[in-house]
């Protein structure tokens, strides 16, 4: 079974999990994401979309992350004024911003530090979720421990 294949059936399966049916635009800018996991922007989105879909709105693309979002199958990534980016990554993990080249990589987190970081919040408070983003410049070497958006 290909890749894209693969990647209907978890869409199309986790729709019916919520009781909603998948599209062909669904579909396409599911794929898009997973493909190339690079945390693209909504129109890096569509134009990667256009290839396979030519007659697809940008308003179509906002949309489906919209409601991909919405629906806990995409993360949204903001880094202060800038463009909202999107991550289909689900696992625990933190993102670092190059600012010199302006890529996003996803960084694996050590299992129980999300626990660490909610033990430090004053009684009467419950995390939902927890953003890491580190900022800086990528160094990458073999032992990084860095994810390259390939590997994400």
């Amino acid at each position: 079974m290909s890749s894209r294949a693969l990647n209907t059936d978890v869409l199309a399966q986790r729709l019916a999990d919520s009781g909603l049916r998948s599209t062909p635009q669904r579909e396409v800018v599911y794929n898009v994401l997973l493909n190339k996991r690079d945390h693209p922007t909504a129109d890096e989105v569509f134009a990667r979309v256009k290839s396979e879909m030519p007659n697809i709105s940008l308003a179509t693309v906002y949309n489906c992350l919209e409601f991909f979002v919405q629906r806990g199958l995409v993360r949204q990534v903001n880094f202060e004024r800038g463009a909202t980016r999107y991550c289909p990554n689900l696992h625990p993990h933190a993102h670092f911003y190059d600012e010199q080249t302006g890529t996003t990589d996803d960084i694996d987190l050590p299992s129980g530090l999300i626990k660490e970081v909610n033990a430090i919040l004053p009684a009467g408070f419950e995390a939902k979720s927890v953003e890491i983003i580190f900022r800086g410049s990528a160094k990458p070497s073999k032992s990084s421990g860095v994810n390259s958006p390939a590997q994400s």
